[in-house]
């Protein structure tokens, strides 16, 4: 069993899963930073002063704290837009990659003196024939 774990665990895909969800959560922390320190400050001062994260409607004892709904939308957002532009820009590179890799090699100087010298012969030999 421990084999087949091992296996398992050590498969390229699993391991590039893993290191994805890691990299996901730091980008994550990254984003609610870039969210709640840099762009909803700059809203907030946009619409008055106020501060989005204690926007709330309370009735009776419920409260709705919509302005950290608002947040978490604007959080959803920005991951929404980076990864699209990331994996945008990652096809972009892959397709770039398949079109090289479908190209042949350009002929060596020798190749191309050799069908110059070829041509040039049936050109002559037909013109004399």
């Amino acid at each position: 069993m421990w084999k087949e774990f091992k296996a398992f665990a050590l498969k390229g895909n699993v391991l590039d899963l893993a290191i994805a969800v890691i990299i996901g959560a730091a980008f994550g922390k990254i984003v609610s930073s870039l969210v709640n320190d840099i762009i909803m400050p700059l809203v907030g001062l946009l619409i008055g002063g106020v501060k989005l994260d204690g926007l709330q409607y309370q009735y009776g004892d419920a409260v709705l704290k919509y302005g950290i709904f608002l947040q978490s939308v604007v959080d959803f957002f920005i991951i929404a837009a980076s990864l699209f532009f990331v994996i945008k820009l990652a096809s972009k590179l892959k397709r770039k990659e398949e079109i090289k890799a479908a190209e042949p090699p350009a002929p060596s100087a020798e190749v191309v003196l050799l069908t110059e010298i070829r041509d040039a012969l049936r050109k002559n030999g037909s013109s004399a024939g």
